[in-house]
Formats: C-alpha cells, sequence, structure tokens
C-alpha cells in the first residue's frame, strides 16, 4: 500500500513523502511538533539547581474518547536521558505512554524524598496510518522535559507522570530514576559505544552489561531500533512495523533512564513515511541537543562536551554513496559545519580529545557493507587535518578495529595493547557493528586479544559513486565476530603531561577482545 515499485525507483525520498501524505492525508501523520523552551520558574531545589522545561502546546487533534484511560492505570515505560548542548546543566527526560494522557511531568529533586519541583513536559504524537508497513492504524505517545540550569556534577532524581500518576506518591517511588550531570572540571570518566542494536536477546545483553561499567554516557553509532528492516529509505518496504520502537525503548530503558543515550541516525533510522528526510518519527522520539548545522534536514547531527573530550555525532546518510536515499541532503552543509567543530574544538583549551560518531564506515572489512567511499572523501581528510582522536561507526555487524591510519595508508601498527599518538601519526577508526542484530562476516581470519593472527593484507571493496570498487588493505588489525560494545576511560592529565582514552572491546560474555590508548599532551 506504500509508493509503487517502480515509480518508487524514480523518485526522491522527498517526492515519496508527498506522494504518501497526500494519499493519506485523512489522518496527520505527526500531531505536535518541536520544543518550545519556556521559562519555568519554580523556585531552588535543595542543591540550589533551577530548571527550565519544554510546555506541551496547545494539541491541535482531540483523540476518539475510546482512547482516553484513566491515567492511574497508565504506566510510563521507555525513558531516555539525553544532554542538552551542554551536558553540565542541560538534560531532556523523555519516555512513552501506551495512551493518550493529560498534563504530563516530570518531578525532580535533589533527594527522593523531595521531588516538590514539578515541570511540566510536551507530548509528540506520532501516527502510523493504516497501509504503512505491519502495524497498520497505530499510533504512539512520546513525552519530552528539557531541563536547563541544573547544576554541574550534581546527581538529581525525577519521576515522570500525569494526571492520575503521580510518581511522587509512596507506592510509585519505585518509579524514581537518577542522572548526574558533567562535572565543571576535568575528572576522569567513563563512556560506552555501540551501533546496530535492534530488538533482542543479545541487545538486552549488551544493555545489562554496559550498564555494569558506569558510564557517563552512551553513544550509539546508528540503526537503532530496525522497525523498518530493509533500511534503504524508501516507502516499499512491506516489514516496516512502528511497534518495534515500543519494544526497543522498553528494552533499553534500563540504562538509559540513568544513562544520557545520544545516537546518530544510520540507514534504518531514516523512516521515509514521516517527512521528506526520514526523520520525522526519530524527532518524535528522541529530544536531542539542537546545535547541529541544519535541524530540518539533519536532527541527528549535534555535538557536546564532556570533561576535556568533544563529541560530534554526523549524519552518514549525507555522504553515503552505498545507500543514497539522502545523499546530498544538506548540499555540503554537514561537512562545513563539520570542520568548523573540529577547528573550535582543537583550539579550546579545556578540550584535549576529540571523538567522532556516526554509522557508514570510513574504513572496514566486512563482506556485508565494507567501507563508504562517501565518508572517506568528504570526511576522512578533516579528521586527519585536525587529528581527531577516535572514530566510532556501526553499519557492519562486528568488532573491527584498524592501525594508526594517515591518506588511506598506515602510519603506525597499532597491536592489542599499544599506544596510538593522533598528533603525529593519524587517526584510528572502530566499528562496533555487533550490538545485536544478526552478525556479518569478514574475509580474513579473526584476530583479537588472547587470539592474534596477523596478515599482511585483507582483501575487501569500497562503496564509491560508481558502485563497488575491490581494494587490498593493510590496515585492519583486530576482527572479532561476536556480540560486542565499546568502553571508553578518559583519564585527564596536569598541562603538558600525557591524557589518554583508554579503548577497549568487550564481548557479550564480559571478555576483552582488544584494548589500546590514544594519547595526547593535555592543554
Amino acid at each position: 500500500m506504500g509508493v509503487p515499485e517502480k515509480l518508487a525507483e524514480r523518485m526522491s525520498m522527498a517526492e515519496r513523502h508527498e506522494y504518501l501524505r497526500t494519499r493519506f492525508s485523512r489522518r496527520t501523520m505527526i500531531r505536535g511538533g518541536a520544543v518550545t523552551l519556556g521559562a519555568v520558574t519554580g523556585g531552588a531545589f535543595v542543591t540550589g539547581a533551577t530548571a527550565q522545561a519544554a510546555t506541551a502546546p496547545a494539541t491541535t487533534s482531540t483523540l476518539p474518547s475510546t482512547e482516553k484511560v484513566d491515567g492511574a492505570l497508565v504506566a510510563p515505560f521507555g525513558r531516555h536521558l539525553a544532554f542538552g548542548a551542554d551536558p553540565r546543566t542541560e538534560m531532556t527526560i523523555s519516555w512513552q505512554v501506551p495512551v493518550a494522557v493529560e498534563k504530563p511531568f516530570v518531578r525532580i529533586g535533589a533527594h527522593p524524598w523531595d521531588l516538590s519541583h514539578r515541570i511540566p513536559a510536551e507530548v509528540r504524537t506520532l501516527h502510523t496510518p493504516a497501509g504503512v508497513g505491519a502495524s497498520a492504524d497505530h499510533t504512539q505517545y512520546y513525552v519530552h522535559a528539557q531541563l536547563t540550569h541544573l547544576r554541574p556534577g550534581r546527581t538529581y532524581y525525577y519521576g515522570v507522570g500525569h494526571a492520575g500518576f503521580d510518581p511522587a506518591a509512596p507506592h510509585l517511588l519505585g518509579t524514581l530514576g537518577t542522572f548526574t550531570t558533567a562535572p565543571a572540571h576535568k575528572a576522569p570518566f567513563t563512556f560506552t559505544a555501540f551501533g546496530d542494536e535492534g530488538v533482542s536477546y543479545h541487545g538486552l545483553a549488551n544493555n545489562s552489561l554496559l550498564l555494569g561499567q558506569n558510564p557517563a554516557f552512551h553513544l550509539h553509532a546508528g540503526d537503532i531500533a530496525y522497525a523498518d528492516p530493509s533500511g534503504a529509505g524508501k516507502t516499499t518496504d512491506t516489514g516496516f512495523d512502528s511497534r518495534v520502537w515500543d519494544q526497543f525503548l522498553y528494552q533499553t530503558e534500563s540504562v538509559a533512564k540513568q544513562v544520557p543515550w545520544m545516537p546518530a541516525y544510520g540507514n534504518h533510522d531514516m523512516e521515509a513515511w514521516y517527512s521528506p528526510n526520514g526523520y520525522g518519527g526519530e524527532e518524535a522520539r528522541w529530544n536531542l541537543p539542537d546545535n547541529g548545522p541544519d535541524k530540518k534536514n539533519l536532527p541527528g547531527v549535534y555535538s557536546f562536551v564532556y570533561g576535556n573530550a568533544a563529541v560530534i555525532s554526523l549524519d552518514a546518510n549525507d555522504v553515503s554513496f552505498e545507500i543514497p536515499a539522502n545523499l546530498g541532503i544538506s548540499g555540503g552543509t554537514q561537512t562545513k559545519w563539520l570542520e568548523a567543530q573540529l577547528k573550535k574544538y582543537r583550539a579550546a583549551q579545556d578540550v584535549d580529545f576529540i571523538v567522532v560518531f556516526f554509522h557508514h564506515c570510513a574504513y572496514c572489512t566486512s563482506t556485508a557493507h565494507a567501507s563508504e567511499g562517501g565518508v572517506r572523501q568528504e570526511w576522512v581528510p578533516l579528521f586527519e587535518k585536525y587529528t581527531v582522536d577516535l572514530v566510532i561507526n556501526g553499519h557492519n555487524h562486528q568488532y573491527e578495529r584498524t592501525d594508526v591510519i594517515k591518506g588511506n595508508t598506515v602510519t603506525r601498527k597499532l597491536p592489542i595493547g599499544g599506544t596510538a599518538y593522533p598528533e603525529s601519526d593519524g587517526v584510528v577508526y572502530v566499528t562496533a557493528g555487533a550490538a545485536g542484530r544478526s552478525l556479518y562476516a569478514f574475509s580474513a581470519p579473526l584476530s583479537y586479544e588472547g587470539h592474534e593472527n596477523e596478515v599482511e593484507s585483507v582483501a575487501s571493496f569500497i562503496n564509491t559513486k560508481d558502485g563497488k570498487q575491490d581494494e587490498t588493505v593493510a590496515w585492519s588489525r583486530v576482527r572479532y565476530l561476536d556480540y560486542s560494545f565499546l568502553r571508553v576511560d578518559v583519564t585527564p592529565a596536569p598541562k603538558g603531561r600525557l591524557a589518554t582514552l583508554t579503548v577497549r572491546g568487550i564481548a557479550e560474555t564480559g571478555e576483552q577482545v582488544d584494548h589500546f590508548t590514544v594519547a595526547r599532551r593535555a592543554r
């Protein structure tokens, strides 16, 4: 019931969206809209912090009375946190409710017994029309409250609720969550990362294990829930099921309700039914920093600084030759913004490390997707020019780590346990796409910690504007084929001494399959 296949092949994503919008105009696909920041002044917490929240605009649609349920019977689920542009003072709390509720809000305070500060929240209603995929006529309700003016390095307690469901009630105190803002000064911290999760026992197992790492935040390198199993950014996929997102947010809640969950968007996250850029559904579900170059077309592009590390999220769909649904959507704006960000952070006196994450791999030898030529063409020269310290990707469902690379050439072999010096040598790339979806394969033998199997070269390919091109590479250092994630320990140092990133590949079993260090002289 989507766009006829032959017609779809001749249409851009925007044209396909307009076709479907006209066809299914009997109901609005997305009701609500972008966050409107209103000044909510409610006094001080015990710690002295104040907060502001997104205020919900007046609803523009009325749901049938049969969809209304006593609020006391509706339990929020799928809580997930995200930093604002400044992780020291800003946090968004998001969640989902199974049916429409009235007057949603967040309670927050410095102690679980003092949640007197109440902040209104905004509902973003997402409707999937009948005839789109397997989920038929399905409506989802996502709720967001954006907090500002928080105190750095503080732990806060919060509860989410609505009319009839107050998390401060004694019998609901078990629903409370916590979060901790970034410190005001440099201090050691840990973050985790992976991509290509989906809904599975393996995804759940990885979530449980990474929670034990006590990360300050988690980076998701795209292909988040796989509600669209095709990943082509087209409306002709009959397998799309928006209800998969309900399962996904329930699965990740144990981690994401206390660890900010910071995603980049991959090809499976382009859901063409909701908006011309494919991200209308994502904008309903997530509330990410809005400091990127093009909020309209690239809502998953942003940056933030935590401690002495700057983190940049990119949208590789904009430069992908392999999956071109959104190729060129920013008109080059993203790449210009990236260079400006890299230049700014490299000059900043309080930033030692720059970590960049996105979906499509710059360097990978998987037999499935391998390397993306668009990334190498547009961004790799900038990574090298500004000596980026670590690049994290997904897309290929495995763990692979390169030597140190500059100009597509190995400048320093980086054995397991070795140290890279990006200021002089080049960049290290890690594919961490084994969060939960079915695994891919390598053409070369596996080689990982305790099972090293060094080879001189690996036969692979790169996706170019002219199609796949074979290449033989020498930069594939670690290859592990099972479910896993990244742990990165960031250790600052006095000015002039070596600050470090200690990067570890950790299997679903808890086994360490790789580790190396990135060292840079502290500013």
